[in-house]
C-alpha cells in the first residue's frame, strides 16, 4: 500500500528551532511507522522561498534573494539529517520544477479565479490579508508580530474559495478529511460556518518582487502562501508523473497551529477545484514554550535541535519531543526536565534493564540465548495512539512495558534461580527478557531508531553480543 506523508515547508525567514524539529520529527514517526507496517513511503518536507519578506532581506545583506534562500534552506535540510528524519523529498518552491508545475495548476484553476480591485487589511510580518472580523479580534494589531494591521489598496486576482464552502464542511463532519485533534478540528468547522470568504491569490509585480509570475499576466506575482501549498502535489509530479497518480491523496499532513486555516479550508478548496481528493488526516500540533515562556529572538530563548543533541544524543532528543511534548496541545521543554528524564527513563529504565539482561546471559550461559518465546504483549492500545497521532500516548505504553519487565526481573530474580541451581528455568526466565526486549525494540523503532537497532544488535542473534557503551550513559548535573 502506497503512504504520503508531508510537513508544512517553513518560510525562510529565520533559522530552524525547535519547533519545526517537533513537526519534522513527528512526521518522522510516522513515515517509519508506515515503512514498518509494509507501505511503500513517500516522505516529503522542504522550505517557502518567495515573498516580499525574502526580497527584502536578502537587500539588507546585500545578498540576491536566491543566494538567501540557497544558504537558508541548506539549513532546514541539514536539520533533518541532524534529527534522523527518513524523508525522502525535499522540495523548495524555487525549483524550477514547482515553478513550472505551479503555472500548471493556475492555469486549471482558472475557472474559480477573478480579478477585481481589493481594499483589505494585510500584515507585511504574515504577508497575509486578514478580515475585518479577524482583526477587530486582534485589536488591529498582529498578534505574531505585534503591529497594526495596514489599509492595501490594489487589484489582485481571487480563488472562488466560498463556492467550496458546503463542500469542505462535508468533508470535514464525515471524516473523509479527517483533521485532529478533535480541538483544531471544531475550530476550523468554526471558521467554515462562519462562511468562507473569496481569497486575495496575487498580488502585484511592483510591491512583490520575488515570487512566481502569474501566467499570462507578468504585472502580477502569485501570492506566497497561496503557491506554496502547491508544493505538496507539484513535488509528486502534478499532473502527469506516475508518483502523483500512485501516492496522491496524502496519508497525513502535519502542520503547526498557526496555519490550520491555510490547510483546513483554502487548500481543501484548491484540491476540490482541481477536481482532486482531499488528504486523508491533517495533524495539527501545537507550540513550544522554553522554560515557561513563548519562543522569541528577542527574549533570546531560541534552542536548535543540535543544542540538545549535542548535549545528549538525537534519540534523547526524538524521545523527549515525542513523549514530554504533548500530541494534542502545547507544550513546555526545560532542560531540568529533558535532564531528569533522560536519567530516570532512558539510562535507568530502558539502558538499565538492556544492561542488566545481557550481563547475566554473559555471565549465567556464556552469551547464548537459546529459543526465545512470543513475548505476547497487547501493543493495541500502541497501535491506535499512532493512527490517532498521538505519539506520546504511544511511548507511554511502550513505557509499560519497560517498567513491566524491569518488575518482572526484580520479582524473579534470575541472579536466585542460579544460585538454585535451576538452569533449564533461569533459560527460561532469560529468554523470556530478551523477548520483551525484541518487541520493545520493535515498538522503540519509528521513534528512536538507533536505540531499536543497538537493542537488537545485541540480542536477535541468539548470542548476545555486548554493548560497548551503555545506550544511555547517566549524566551528572
Amino acid at each position: 500500500m502506497n503512504y504520503y506523508i508531508t510537513t508544512s515547508i517553513p518560510y525562510l525567514n529565520g533559522d530552524p528551532h525547535i519547533g519545526f524539529g517537533l513537526e519534522l520529527l513527528q512526521a518522522d514517526i510516522l513515515a517509519r511507522y508506515a515503512r514498518q507496517q509494509g507501505h511503500d513511503v513517500i516522505f516529503s518536507t522542504g522550505t517557502d522561498e518567495h515573498g516580499s519578506k525574502i526580497a527584502d532581506k536578502a537587500a539588507e545583506l546585500n545578498m540576491t534573494p536566491k543566494q538567501l534562500v540557497d544558504e537558508k534552506s541548506q539549513a532546514f535540510r541539514d536539520l533533518g539529517g541532524l534529527i534522523n528524519a527518513s524523508n525522502n523529498r525535499f522540495i523548495r518552491t524555487t525549483d524550477p520544477g514547482h515553478e513550472q508545475r505551479a503555472a500548471l495548476i493556475w492555469k486549471a484553476l482558472e475557472p474559480h479565479i477573478y480579478k477585481k480591485q481589493y481594499s483589505g487589511l494585510y500584515c507585511r510580518g504574515c504577508e497575509a490579508f486578514v478580515s475585518e472580523k479577524i482583526a477587530k479580534e486582534n485589536n488591529n494589531t498582529c498578534p505574531n508580530h505585534q503591529k497594526q494591521y495596514e489599509l492595501v489598496e490594489e487589484e489582485n486576482y481571487f480563488f472562488k474559495l466560498s463556492a467550496f464552502n458546503e463542500q469542505i464542511k462535508k468533508a470535514i463532519e464525515s471524516n473523509e478529511f479527517s483533521i485532529l485533534p478533535v480541538t483544531k478540528r471544531n475550530e476550523i468547522l468554526f471558521v467554515i460556518n462562519e462562511g468562507l470568504e473569496d481569497i486575495s491569490i496575487s498580488r502585484p509585480a511592483t510591491s512583490v518582487t520575488w515570487g512566481i509570475p502569474v501566467p499570462g499576466d507578468d504585472t502580477q506575482v502569485m501570492y506566497v502562501w497561496f503557491e506554496a501549498l502547491m508544493n505538496y502535489i507539484t513535488v509528486l509530479g502534478y499532473p502527469e508523473h506516475d508518483d502523483f497518480k500512485k501516492y496522491w491523496p496524502a496519508s497525513v499532513q502535519v502542520i503547526g497551529k498557526d496555519i490550520i486555516r491555510f490547510h483546513g479550508a483554502i487548500w481543501p478548496g484548491m484540491l476540490l477545484a482541481l477536481g482532486l481528493e482531499l488528504p486523508k488526516v491533517l495533524y495539527v500540533h501545537g507550540f513550544i514554550d522554553v522554560e515557561g515562556q513563548k519562543i522569541s529572538k528577542s527574549l533570546g530563548n531560541v534552542i536548535h535541535p543540535k543544542e540538545i543533541i549535542d548535549k545528549y544524543n538525537v534519540d534523547t532528543f526524538r524521545y523527549f519531543f515525542a513523549r514530554h511534548i504533548s500530541s494534542q496541545t502545547d507544550g513546555e521543554f526545560a532542560w531540568q526536565k529533558l535532564h531528569d528524564s533522560y536519567n530516570s527513563e532512558l539510562a535507568n529504565e530502558l539502558g538499565n534493564t538492556v544492561q542488566r539482561t545481557a550481563a547475566m546471559i554473559t555471565q549465567y550461559q556464556d552469551g547464548v540465548i537459546g529459543d526465545t518465546p512470543a513475548a505476547g504483549h497487547d501493543s493495541g492500545a500502541y497501535h491506535e495512539a499512532l493512527r490517532e497521532c498521538k505519539f506520546d500516548r504511544a511511548l507511554d505504553e511502550v513505557w509499560l512495558q519497560i517498567r513491566g519487565l524491569n518488575q518482572y526481573i526484580d520479582e524473579t530474580k534470575p541472579w536466585q534461580i542460579k544460585k538454585q541451581g535451576d538452569d533449564e528455568h533461569l533459560k527460561e526466565v532469560l529468554a523470556y527478557q530478551v523477548s520483551c526486549l525484541l518487541q520493545i525494540a520493535s515498538l522503540l523503532e519509528p521513534f528512536l531508531p538507533g536505540t531499536a537497532q543497538k537493542i537488537q544488535e545485541v540480542f536477535a542473534s541468539g548470542l548476545v553480543v555486548p554493548l560497548e557503551h551503555p545506550l544511555f550513559p547517566r549524566m551528572k548535573e
